[in-house]
């Protein structure tokens, strides 16, 4: 962690990006740490912190050691177990099949 980054700050973009790299939403993300969307939006965007018992859920939910979840976005992806991985990174995209007209 270098650059003044917290470790808070750190733990916020590794969050954000396991739910981009597990498709999950904030809600279920909610669901799983016990509290409400509202809440994990708030932790997300800096305007509340995350407790140990979030790390404690946060741990269990994607399969990752806490020590883990702590050393940045890159080591914990690689750390995430495959079966928690989305299919498609981002998740949730459509396809259109065009017809000609």
């Amino acid at each position: 962690m270098t650059g003044g980054t917290s470790t808070e700050a750190y733990l916020r973009l590794t969050v954000a990006t396991l739910l981009r790299a597990t498709a999950d939403s904030q809600a279920v993300l909610a669901t799983a740490l016990g509290i409400s969307q509202g809440q994990v939006s708030r932790r997300l965007s800096g305007r509340a912190s995350w407790t140990l018992a979030d790390l404690d859920a946060l741990s269990s939910h994607y399969g990752i050691p806490v020590p883990d979840l702590l050393c940045g976005p890159t080591h914990a992806l690689q750390k995430l177990p495959a079966r928690r991985q989305a299919a498609m990174i981002g998740g949730r995209q459509q396809m259109f099949h065009v017809v000609p007209a």
